[in-house]
């Protein structure tokens, strides 16, 4: 092969001492290139999702180029003795130089081996909220939701977190095996109200609005289950009742998929309102002030 090299150097203007290796490595570059694209099409073909797609295609691309550098590296380097007494001078000089890409890429490298998140998933790590849209050799990039938006809706940002805060910093993943978190909504009513009306007017109200989910989130949550030791299994929405200075106060507690919770609050709230609006004897607390006059109290105690 070093002939073959050799012989095409000679044959071209790159005659001397290191035009076959200028010849090799350009080799090198073509077939790495030309495999990311046999690979991209082959991907093209399968019937994965455009996030599966994604990710394969960046991480195929990244290992390919790892490999294409190793092989110049190859043909520049006289012996692999050469090639990993170079390697080891250079890491450790590296290694102190660039101890946070370092880390960056040792988070990479647990993202993808490990997968504590994939791309679409909605995380939170630290104090970013999102949804992942892209994973990169030292950065993944989140798509903001919450801040100064309610009710985990987008904030249009784009958020460049490091690798590296996955191996410090718990992350929370809404999306992962189950895609189903639980929403609470809490209202009042005055104690003048009938409160076992209002109550079964909320049951019936959450039963109609969040049955339809209880199928898939079951099926989902013995999937779940198969991967994590999870004990707690009642999935049915409920009503909770609780006493509070300005009134009877009511939370309601159901499943939702993560990605839709104001929406679920919008369907909830609206059902609520009309059916509530019908009732004479059911009215919302809410809290009010008074204001105390010393001399006009005392003007109609006499």
């Amino acid at each position: 092969m070093d002939n073959f090299f050799q012989w095409i150097s000679q044959s071209t203007i790159l005659s001397g001492p290191g035009g076959a290796k200028i010849i090799a490595s350009g080799l090198i570059v073509i077939i790495v290139f030309i495999s990311q694209k046999v690979i991209t099409r082959l991907l093209k073909k399968r019937s994965l999702d455009i996030a599966k797609k994604h990710e394969w295609e960046k991480t195929t691309r990244y290992l390919l180029v790892f490999i294409g550098l190793l092989l110049v590296l190859r043909v520049w380097f006289e012996g692999f003795e050469t090639l990993l007494t170079f390697l080891g001078l250079v890491s450790a000089g590296l290694a102190i130089a660039l101890k946070d890409l370092l880390v960056n890429l040792a988070g990479w490298i647990f993202i993808v081996s490990r997968h504590p998140f994939h791309m679409g998933d909605r995380i939170q790590i630290g104090d970013v909220h999102g949804d992942v849209i892209d994973i990169r050799l030292f950065q993944f990039t989140v798509l903001e939701i919450g801040n100064w938006v309610s009710s985990d809706q987008s904030t249009g940002r784009l958020i460049h977190v490091p690798n590296g805060r996955v191996l410090t910093e718990p992350q929370a993943n809404y999306t992962q095996s189950f895609k189903f978190i639980w929403n609470e909504i809490d209202l009042s009513i005055t104690f003048e109200s009938n409160y076992k009306k209002a109550k079964k007017i909320l049951e019936n109200i959450l039963i109609e609005k969040s049955h339809p989910l209880k199928e898939g989130a079951e099926k989902e949550f013995e999937e779940a289950r198969k991967t994590y030791l999870i004990f707690h299994g009642i999935l049915d929405s409920k009503v909770y009742t609780r006493v509070k200075d300005n009134g009877v106060c009511f939370i309601l507690r159901y499943l939702v998929p993560a990605k839709k919770r104001r929406d679920s609050e919008l369907l909830l709230w609206e059902a609520i309102l009309e059916a509530f609006s019908s009732e004479k004897d059911i009215e919302f607390a809410y809290n009010t002030t008074r204001f105390f006059y010393r001399h006009k109290e005392k003007q109609q105690e006499i």
